[in-house]
């Protein structure tokens, strides 16, 4: 049986007055049917781009490229628009990352989420109201039966999160792509959704691709996890590997940007510099000009995702894959990246960031 999806050698480019970007860069990845597959990085990375392009939802002055977008073993990209149209929100789900926007304000909640139940599953008016409210419910909305009839400014923010939440599951979709589904909540309001989305997901069984720039939520609800730095994959792996074992030193810097409890230190680690223009960027590999381990070579060429166990070329099916020189020049063999882990199981971060920008410390064969 195919993968539920499988994006092959995806490339994303938008064409501006000041030149070509290319947002997206021979991405390839796959997500297994329930599987809850997480893509991290930071603003710019291309992540919203990626999950766009899965809907066919990129607009101009952005273009497809190329590549390949296999959902149940069909490209995507072939079809007609009105074949797409029927699977975008019935067969593919999108939770998008600001509920205000994506509920529109002159009708209400009600009948928005009612809509889509009418026109993908064939329900009567009366069926698909009954659906709606017991979706609501699911969801935590309190009173679901009389909000039903609420419009979107009458809800609170969390209680817009959930009704897209809610939209989204109306389907009985396959997949949800949740697109930074917590960014304007609260702590409290974000762990509860996010509880409800896993839980949910479990019992709808919908695999779930969580787009997120907080490794603390790919934490909480993720099985495997790609790290995206300037349109592309630097970093592949299970969730607790990643944690526990990251190799990409951009993966290391973004676990060292997250705040410790009980730390010593009065300021948090961070990255320096910024993700690179997109329109010109630096030659060899991307994150050079802010790696703490750059090295000369890393200037010329690019890495290619690799097999950290073997040093061989990743493929999709590798289970740990870097985008660094150290692997593709057979480097690595004993170079570890050295992540201190609390003993409460919640203190991630880098050792040894004596002047507070360092990413990480990495350990070369007889090296201390």
């Amino acid at each position: 049986m195919p993968p539920l999806l499988e994006v092959k050698d995806l490339t994303v480019r938008f064409y501006t007055q000041e030149g070509v970007v290319t947002a997206v860069d021979n991405l390839s990845y796959r997500i297994e049917r329930g599987e809850k597959f997480g893509v991290v990085g930071e603003s710019g990375a291309g992540k919203s781009v990626t999950a766009l392009s899965v809907l066919r939802l990129i607009e101009s002055p952005g273009q497809i490229e190329s590549g390949e977008i296999l959902f149940k073993g069909q490209n995507l990209l072939e079809l007609s628009e009105s074949e797409i149209r029927s699977i975008r929100g019935n067969e593919i789900a999108m939770v998008f990352q600001d509920a205000q926007t994506a509920l529109n304000p002159v009708y209400t909640v009600g009948e928005q989420i009612a809509e889509a139940i009418e026109h993908h599953m064939g329900y009567s008016e009366a069926e698909a109201r009954d659906r709606t409210i017991q979706l609501l419910d699911r969801v935590g909305i309190p009173e679901a039966e009389t909000r039903f009839s609420d419009y979107p400014h009458e809800f609170s923010g969390g209680m817009q999160q959930r009704a897209i939440i809610a939209m989204a599951l109306s389907c009985d979709p396959d997949l949800i792509i949740a697109d930074e589904p917590t960014t304007a909540l609260d702590v409290t309001i974000e762990t509860q959704i996010l509880d409800e989305l896993r839980e949910l997901a479990e019992s709808f069984d919908t695999a779930i691709q969580l787009i997120t720039h907080d490794l603390g939520v790919i934490a909480e609800v993720c099985d495997r996890v790609m790290v995206m730095y300037a349109g592309k994959p630097v970093e592949v792996a299970p969730v607790e590997e990643l944690y526990y074992n990251p190799k990409h030193p951009y993966t290391v810097g973004l676990m060292s940007s997250i705040p410790r409890v009980g730390s010593e230190s009065d300021r948090l680690q961070t990255i320096p510099g910024t993700m690179p223009d997109l329109i010109e960027l630096p030659s060899g590999c991307s994150f050079h000009p802010r790696c703490p381990f750059a090295e000369e070579s890393c200037t010329r060429s690019e890495p290619p995702l690799t097999d950290v166990d073997s040093g061989r070329q990743a493929t999709l099916d590798t289970p740990h894959a870097a985008a660094c020189i150290e692997y593709t020049e057979g480097l690595a063999e004993g170079l570890t990246y050295a992540v201190e882990i609390d003993d409460s199981g919640g203190d991630i971060g880098a050792i040894d960031a004596a002047d507070g920008t360092a990413a990480a410390t990495s350990e070369r064969d007889g090296d201390d």
